[in-house]
């Protein structure tokens, strides 16, 4: 996630209120297509600590890591309150073998020399390896900040946008490699606080192509004033090593376009989902039909919501899964065809709707087994400590 201190990406977001169509929360055992939610879990929880930005892969051996972006809670030393960004944001993972018990205490996945990190995007691919991506915020101090060549941007007064970044693992997540750095995407405008263009970056899912390919969207500050933000397709062909660029994604004069969750049909379409700002909080998304060469002109999916994630079930149809911060605010998610195309008649499905305020969501979805579904997401009650929180599904025909 990018605003209120986080970062750019959602710089313009504007939060309207949403209607739903159909309804299935706590109080409903049974939703659309086929879907009945088993129970809500706490995934991590720590009053310290402010818990956020989760994404959940399944292992080879079975196993599920979580890994998410975790701070301290500066209410703790006495401060009004935490923000998105912070000095001491590190990524970290939890594991489990059930999708309902976790480990206790996080392990440290990588801690940014040059500042805090954000959102760790996990990817698990084929042969096993593991990709993470993620993106960082260094904080300059007051004297510094005048030396620092332009333009860069600052989420708030000092912390200066790093750009992004990927750590590997080629052993399940026990140590990792990197950083990575991909390249430079020629529409950003903005510089790090070396004076270097900044590298890719953006907050969404990975997806590796039955080719092999990795596709990853990323984001582009591609003008300043006013600040609007816009898409961009890479492609790796060696597990993530290195990067090139493909095709822009989603661009458009007034709306910006943002943290973007990538899939890959069975007829071979890259589906990008997308989120947005200036535009009144619609989920959208672009689609390509010649493999990331070019994307057709992006559309309004007809709701609100973001940023979404898409998880392949086991009969083909996709889970689409989204934070909702209009009240009731939760957790929200529909059920597409293959070929994602009914995205503007499925049925809403609403997980949970007892979130405390807009400052939750993120979810990132994984087959538990042949029937069950875990939602991960970062949550708050009552403004409460943001945690990591799961929502497990049994989801029919």
């Amino acid at each position: 996630m990018v605003y209120t201190g986080k970062n750019f990406l959602l710089a313009l977001l504007l939060l309207t209120a949403g209607t739903t169509r159909s309804v299935f929360s706590q109080s409903s055992p049974d939703a659309p297509s086929g879907v009945r939610k088993i129970k809500d879990i706490i995934i991590y929880r720590d009053s310290l600590f402010y818990a956020a930005f989760p994404s959940v892969v399944k292992l080879k051996n079975g196993e599920l890591l979580l890994a998410f972006r975790r701070a301290p809670e500066r209410k703790a030393f006495g401060e009004k309150g935490t923000n998105h960004v912070d000095p001491n944001s590190y990524l970290v993972a939890v594991r489990s073998r059930d999708g309902d018990t976790w480990t206790p205490e996080p392990n440290l996945i990588y801690a940014h020399a040059f500042g805090g990190s954000q959102d760790p995007c996990l990817l698990r691919l084929r042969d096993g390896t593991l990709l993470c991506a993620s993106y960082g915020w260094a904080f300059v101090r007051p004297d510094g900040l005048p030396q620092l060549k332009q333009p860069v941007f600052q989420n708030m007064p000092g912390s200066v946008f790093l750009g992004g970044y990927l750590v590997r693992s080629t052993d399940g997540g026990t140590s990792w490699q990197g950083p990575i750095y991909p390249p430079h995407v020629a529409p950003e405008k903005n510089l790090d606080p070396f004076g270097q263009p900044i590298r890719a970056y953006n907050r969404g899912a990975m997806y590796e192509g039955r080719s092999g390919k990795i596709f990853w969207v990323v984001a582009a500050n591609d003008r300043l004033s006013p600040r609007r933000s816009s898409t961009h397709l890479l492609v790796s062909n060696d597990k993530g090593l290195t990067w090139t660029y493909s095709a822009p994604v989603a661009e458009d004069e007034n709306a910006s376009f943002n943290e973007t969750s990538m899939y890959e049909t069975p007829k071979g379409d890259l589906v990008a989902f997308l989120r947005t700002a200036g535009m009144d909080d619609q989920a959208c998304i672009a689609r390509s039909t010649d493999g990331g060469k070019t994307f057709q002109p992006w559309q309004k999916m007809g709701f609100q919501g973001h940023p979404l994630h898409a998880l392949r079930l086991p009969d083909q149809r996709v889970l689409l899964t989204y934070g909702y911060r209009h009240a009731p605010y939760g957790i929200r998610a529909r059920i597409l065809n293959a070929e994602c195309t009914d995205f503007a008649t499925a049925p809403e499905i609403v997980l949970r709707t007892d979130g405390g305020t807009t400052d939750l969501g993120y979810p990132w979805a994984v087959q538990l087994d042949k029937k069950r579904v875990l939602v991960a997401y970062y949550f708050n009650q009552a403004n409460g400590p943001r945690h990591i929180a799961g929502t497990i599904l049994e989801i029919g025909r």
